[in-house]
């Protein structure tokens, strides 16, 4: 009886490990798969307005954190600038997040001889950076749904091709 007991008990324990191990899957698969949100945080743009993550929902945003000492973000400046002109009147909004070390006057005069049509924001405090992660590399983007769930985040320069097809997606939804 001791013999059989312990079997049932054995068997019993190897059903459990793989109900857990099968549960633990599952866990994993839905954290990874969970989309994380847009950290509720306010812009400030050149002109000194507040724009505020709550004021987003219900665009598609993209937030794009830059500087003008980045050579690659510069480059990547012209698509940014063609991509906003694409779909703003579709419902997109582009805020272009400048990092707290790039000096203010560079940022107003890189805006305005190359005038971009979206919100560039100033990081002052690098708080905006902290808040999206903490975003240390330029450029990196972000586009974000209409209910604020984060789609893709870049670090460096995207494929315009794909961020396309992301937009247009989100866009339609």
């Amino acid at each position: 009886m001791l013999k059989s007991l312990n079997a049932r008990h054995f068997r019993l324990f190897i059903v459990f490990i793989a109900l857990a191990a099968g549960a633990l899957l599952w866990a994993l698969n839905v954290a990874r798969n969970a989309q994380p949100v847009m950290p509720p945080v306010s812009f400030t743009n050149l002109q000194g307005q507040k724009i505020s993550s709550e004021q987003l929902r219900g665009k598609v945003v993209i937030v794009n954190f830059w500087a003008t000492s980045c050579s690659t973000c510069v480059a990547e400046m012209p698509d940014m600038v063609r991509t906003y002109q694409k779909y703003h009147d579709k419902g997109l909004e582009f805020i272009a997040v400048a990092m707290q070390y790039d000096p203010p006057n560079y940022v107003l005069n890189f805006t305005e001889t190359r005038q971009l049509p979206f919100q560039v924001a100033l990081d002052v405090d690098g708080g905006l950076a902290k808040a999206f992660d903490g975003v240390r590399m330029t450029p990196t983007t972000f586009v974000i749904d209409k209910k604020g769930k984060i789609l893709k985040r870049y670090m460096g320069q995207p494929s315009m091709e794909e961020l396309h097809k992301i937009l247009e997606t989100a866009l339609k939804a």
